[in-house]
């Protein structure tokens, strides 16, 4: 999508979706969910993506290291703390990369050095420079952050910008960690630190900011209106405690308000709403409807004068088309008679690449479905993929179900499962509903009874025929899984959706079995 005037300023687009949007609770992805996303991120056009955290374990280290292996238009970040430790973790993990980027961070507020830390200001300074001039060595490419940097001195923050960009860091970050600032006064203090930073003109000035009191996106916007480089945001403002920025309010500000900001970003807007949506998807954590520009309600127009007025003019109550995120009034219907090639066509158009062994399976499904619907909508579509293209191998796989219910009766559900082995086991169990008595039937197969932590279900689109969308989040040992399944049946999405989360679980403990064993063996 044109960014129209190429006079007016650019500013780079820092994606954290993949570690500090996946750090929050609830908001784990697997390493193939982690490589979707990040091929969605370069779709959409951000300039960097954070890919993780390599030192904080040897699963994030090998997801950045995945990740920076398909990534070719986007910059790739892997996160460290001033460490030599953390920085070799980074170079590993960013080895083979088109486009590496070194972050580093060491927190300079009064608050952080004392009682985190346990450093002077002197130390802080000193490791800061120590530090940069480390990563330096094996990445041109180097962002230092001032964790905390609002809450902290102005003018120590300046000095240690100062050091850090003498000792080769190109991107300096300031960040408003815990959400604290209000848009005046960060504006303010990003001007202060152009105009007292030593070499900031040679550097990006980059925001992070986080959204306690919900105003990042408001303190990230009065940022670049004063001279910020770069922003720091996640898709659908996912992260840690009220979650960051958000990509889309950002991007759609800058757009939308180009007469009063002058800046603008390359992202593709168009494919905001696709982003969106597979960060959801993953993640299980759905964004609220009245959300800004994703939400089901942003051009939704109840009210009768909103409708009389958008029929006439659309511009009477919309700041921006449906069309400019992504979200499609194509008017295209699919149905039992469309072919591959309008299929994949309309596949295309949604955002999803997929291979061929893919492109069959979900045009499999979507005959069944066509079958049941007369017409199949982009949800029930977008659904389908995310259901059949499974990023875990199936450990187990649904042969066929049974419930029975009633209110006077309980509920008795009978499963049978097949076995990667190809070997079927089949279980009955009782239960409060069909739901409980099929999941209870399922742990007894596997052997297993996590914890259910999160149960979603809703409708895809409106009418009795709808697919049936279900959501579930699981536990075990202190990890969390999430799984997701359709159908027309809500008893079988549910039950799809559980084996998903199950098939997450036993593939990562499968996988950390097998790190176990060579490491074992090499001992």
């Amino acid at each position: 999508m044109s960014n129209g005037n190429d006079n007016r300023r650019m500013v780079k687009i820092f994606d954290t979706t993949l570690r500090d949007g996946e750090q929050a609770p609830g908001c784990s992805m697997n390493l193939q969910e982690k490589l979707e996303v990040a091929r969605r991120l370069e779709k959409l056009g951000v300039d960097i993506m954070e890919a993780g955290f390599p030192a904080s374990s040897p699963g994030d280290l090998e997801a950045v290291k995945a990740i920076a292996g398909i990534v070719k238009d986007s910059t790739v970040a892997g996160l460290c703390r001033c460490l030599e430790k953390d920085i070799d973790a980074g170079r590993a993990a960013l080895a083979h990369a088109a486009n590496p980027r070194l972050h580093i961070f060491l927190a300079t507020s009064p608050i952080h050095m004392e009682y985190k830390l346990k450093m002077t200001a002197d130390q802080v300074l000193a490791q800061a420079l120590a530090m940069v001039k480390y990563a330096k060595k094996f990445c041109s490419d180097v962002e230092f952050s001032a964790e905390d940097a609002f809450r902290s001195d102005p003018d120590f923050v300046c000095k240690v910008f100062g050091a850090a960009i003498k000792a080769g860091a190109t991107t300096v970050n300031f960040p408003d960690t815990v959400g604290y600032a209000m848009p005046g006064e960060f504006g303010d203090r990003i001007r202060y630190v152009k105009e007292h930073t030593p070499g900031i003109e040679q550097v990006d000035l980059s925001v992070h900011c986080h959204n306690d009191l919900g105003l990042a996106v408001a303190n990230s916007l009065a940022a670049i209106a004063n001279g910020a480089d770069q922003a720091e945001c996640t898709v659908n403002g996912i992260g840690e405690r009220a979650g960051n920025a958000s990509l889309e309010e950002i991007v759609m500000s800058l757009r939308v308000r180009r007469d009063f900001v002058g800046a603008d970003t390359r992202i593709d807007s168009t494919q905001i709403y696709s982003a969106s949506r597979l960060v959801t998807q993953v993640t299980g954590v759905k964004v609220q409807p009245n959300k800004a520009i994703v939400g089901e309600n942003a051009f939704a127009h109840e009210a009768g004068i909103h409708q009389h007025g958008v029929l006439a003019n659309r511009a009477t109550y919309e700041i921006m088309t449906p069309e400019s995120v992504g979200i499609s009034r194509n008017q295209m219907v699919l149905g039992k008679h469309s072919g591959r090639h309008a299929f994949e066509d309309r596949l295309k158009d949604l955002g999803f690449t997929v291979d061929a062994e893919t492109l069959d399976a979900v045009f499999a499904e979507f005959k069944l479905l066509a079958d049941k619907k007369k017409v199949v909508s982009d949800r029930d579509i977008e659904a389908l993929v995310m259901d059949t293209a499974s990023a875990v191998p199936e450990t187990w796989k649904l042969d066929h179900w049974a419930v029975n219910t009633g209110s006077a009766l309980g509920a008795t559900g009978t499963i049978r499962l097949q076995f990667r082995d190809g070997k079927f086991s089949k279980e009955v169990s009782m239960g409060d509903g069909p739901i409980d008595s099929i999941f209870k039937a399922i742990n007894q197969i596997v052997g297993k009874k996590p914890e259910l932590e999160l149960y979603e279900i809703g409708a895809i689109t409106g009418g009795s025929s709808s697919q049936g969308e279900t959501m579930v989040k699981i536990g075990w040992e202190n990890r969390h899984y999430n799984g997701h399944g359709v159908s027309t049946d809500v008893v079988e999405s549910s039950i799809k959706a559980y084996l998903s989360a199950i098939n997450a679980m036993e593939w990562e403990l499968s996988a950390a079995s097998h790190v176990e064993g060579v490491n074992s063996n090499e001992k």
